[in-house]
This record gives structure tokens, sequence and C-alpha cells, in this order.
């Protein structure tokens, strides 16, 4: 579900931008900046995962040192990492409905429900496989064509990596990749009936 469109939003006088040529994927992340969601994971891994071919985008706030990070990263890969330190409804929007890939990789999650609005848009959830992210997202079988995201186990960024590798692959294989989306909407009407049965 790759966007085609420059994301973008003016918000007291600053312009987000975040370019998205149809062929590079872009992982999302929206979520306060603490140890707790596995920033850290992110911020030890976040040269080698850029050297991936990706672009991202971050919509989030909390500890100062997480805030300074991205906002460097930003100034290190012009064009292709965006990071708006904050909220803004609007934005959270288009970044669930126009990413590619949902990055989670919370140390704890009791429940989570940003994976759960991404699988509704089609944005498919790389989570840490914890509480309700595991609960909620089951991760691709490329053989059996079942799953609605990807998962994995240890709290470390060098396997947050390789699944996040592997997410790619599948990425690039249109079929399989529009099937994890089908796969991912499916599930999201799944969870939503049963909370209001």
């Amino acid at each position: 579900m790759t966007i085609n469109y420059v994301i973008t939003l003016e918000d007291e006088n600053r312009k987000i931008v975040c370019v998205d040529p149809k062929d590079i994927p872009l992982v999302a992340i929206i979520s306060r900046l603490d140890r707790q969601k596995g920033i850290d994971m992110i911020t030890q891994t976040f040269d080698r995962m850029m050297d991936l071919g990706v672009q991202f985008i971050l919509l989030g706030s909390g500890e100062p040192h997480y805030e300074n990070f991205f906002r460097w990263k930003e100034s290190q890969y012009p064009k292709r990492v965006c990071s708006y330190i904050g909220f803004n409804q609007p934005l959270s929007i288009d970044i669930y409905e126009g990413a590619d890939i949902f990055l989670m990789p919370s140390l704890f999650e009791p429940c989570g429900l940003s994976q759960m609005i991404a699988m509704r848009y089609g944005t498919i959830p790389l989570v840490r496989e914890t509480g309700g992210l595991r609960d909620t997202v089951t991760p691709y079988n490329e053989f059996t064509g079942e799953g609605d995201g990807f998962g994995f186990q240890e709290p470390n960024g060098d396997v947050m990596l390789k699944i996040l590798s592997y997410a790619l692959s599948i990425y690039r294989d249109k079929k399989h990749w529009d099937n994890i989306i089908k796969n991912a909407k499916a599930r999201d009407c799944l969870l939503y009936t049963s909370d209001a049965a």
C-alpha cells in the first residue's frame, strides 16, 4: 500500500515533508518516546535500518534524549527521515494510512491499540511479541499465506532488524504483500467485531 504522494503538514510555521517515491517502503512509529516502548532498539540500529533502503517517519514525544536523537537523524537523512516531536491527530491518520510497516518493539505492552489501528488501514505491524501485541498480531508465513504482521521475541535491536529485513523481502513480492494486507484488514474486522460482541 505504498503511497506515492508527499506527506506534508503545516503547524506553527513548520512544514513536515516526507518524500515517498513509490518503490521505497515507509517505516513508521507513533509512540511515546520512552524505554518501555523499545526505543533503544531503534536508536541502536537506526543507521543499519536506513541502510536497508527505507524511509522513516516518527510522530511522538517523551524523554528529551530520544527526541533529540530523532531530530538529529532527520538532519542526517533529509527527505528520508521525518521526526514530528509532539502529537497531531491529522498527521497520525496520514501516517497510519500511508505507511507500509508500523514498528512497535515494546519491551512490554499490556494491550496496545496502535497495531490494530495500523491493520485497519492496511499498514503492516512489526511488533515484539509481548502482551497484547503477541495476542493481536500473527507473524506472516510465506509458505501458507497466513498471518497479518511480523514479530520477534528477544528484546534485541539486531533481532528486530533481522525481522525488518525479512518483512522488506516480503514487501518486494507484490503477491505476498497484497495477501498480508488483506489478512491484516480481515483481522482488524474480527478484532472490532469481537469487541462489539
